[in-house]
């Protein structure tokens, strides 16, 4: 698979493709940990959104065969009062499979919600979903994204990464 190292300049350029993109105003922001930071930090900036969430999801890992069906476990999850009626927008950077912001966005409209989507980048011919796509999104991508927040800075660049993020 194709890398991509992003630099800090990128992910500028990013934002300006981005945010013309976001039709607020949104209620609220949840930021998918840990990817989803940044950019929802710096959405949330330029938005002026105050009510600033985040969410953890982990799909186990030792299920070999059958761990793309892995059922998810919430790690940390806003209570369902400060979503319900509210436009939320979710945040991370990339849409691989589809299943982490997918399984998110399930949670937020369980707790009557009404989320919209929202990455840096897309990977389509990764989708685990024919049927679903992010609201938003900056650039369309087939390359494995490795973005400015996740290169090693304790010991050089030896491998660009300390070990490699785990994909979900």
């Amino acid at each position: 698979m194709r890398h991509e190292v992003l630099t800090w300049n990128d992910i500028d350029h990013l934002m300006d493709a981005l945010l013309p993109q976001l039709k607020g105003p949104f209620d609220a922001l949840v930021m998918i940990t840990r990817g989803g930071i940044v950019p929802g930090g710096l959405i949330s900036e330029a938005l002026d959104i105050k009510v600033v969430l985040t969410a953890a999801v982990d799909f186990p890992l030792d299920l070999a065969p059958a761990k793309l069906l892995a059922w998810p476990e919430f790690l940390q999850f806003p209570d369902e009062k400060l979503l319900a009626g509210r436009r939320i927008l979710l945040v991370d950077d990339v849409w691989g499979s589809g299943r982490t912001i997918t399984a998110v966005k399930n949670r937020v409209e369980a707790a009557q919600g009404f989320p919209e989507l929202c990455v840096l980048h897309y990977n389509p011919s990764r989708t685990l979903f024919t049927n679903a796509w992010p609201s938003y999104y900056a650039a369309i991508t087939d390359a494995r994204i490795i973005y400015p927040w996740e290169i090693d800075r304790t010991g050089g660049l030896e491998g660009v990464l300390a070990a490699p993020p785990e994909t979900n």
